[in-house]
């Protein structure tokens, strides 16, 4: 029958989109026809032993591996070499290393509001008002004025996602 989403993402549009997917590094095929819809609001984990290809896809959403075959459309938007279509999907997806790759002379809220100012062109009260909710939301607003060197590497780790 397959699987049913709940009623508030019945009507929900797919906001990504891959369709048999492949990416290889010289002979080694490292994703093999990945399909995959995600609709807007809908949460999805990607699952899967060391090696096996979870981080490679998450990348090629971004942009940051490039695929050789198969379609990726995010939000409308076809992912393609396009480099206008890499900006304007890269603006709107964020990611989460496992290096959290914070810049250490910069406090959280500096950390959190960067892109913000310099992409978006946000002002900065509007910047930091957005990256206190974030903060809220991942429980450690107290940390903002803090330098990643400060904080623990689950307290870096919810500022990697704050930022995200």
């Amino acid at each position: 029958m397959g699987y049913q989403y709940p009623a508030r993402l019945q009507n929900a549009k797919d906001i990504i989109i891959a369709d048999k997917v492949n990416k290889h590094y010289g002979s080694y095929h490292a994703l093999r026809d990945v399909s995959i819809q995600v609709k807007q609001g809908e949460v999805v984990v990607i699952i899967g032993p060391s090696g096996s290809g979870k981080s490679t896809f998450i990348r090629t959403i971004n942009h940051l591996e490039q695929h050789q075959s198969g379609k990726i459309v995010v939000d409308g938007i076809e992912l393609n070499n396009d480099v206008k279509n890499i900006d304007q999907i890269r603006r709107e997806v964020g990611m989460v290393f496992q290096q959290f790759n914070l810049f250490p002379h910069l406090t959280v809220l500096q950390n959190i509001t960067l892109a913000p100012m310099r992409v978006r062109k946000w002002d900065k009260a509007k910047a930091e008002s957005k990256a206190y909710e974030l903060l809220d939301r991942v429980g450690i607003r107290e940390q903002a004025l803090k330098y990643p060197a400060q904080l623990s590497g689950g307290q870096q780790q919810r500022v990697a996602i704050a930022r995200a």
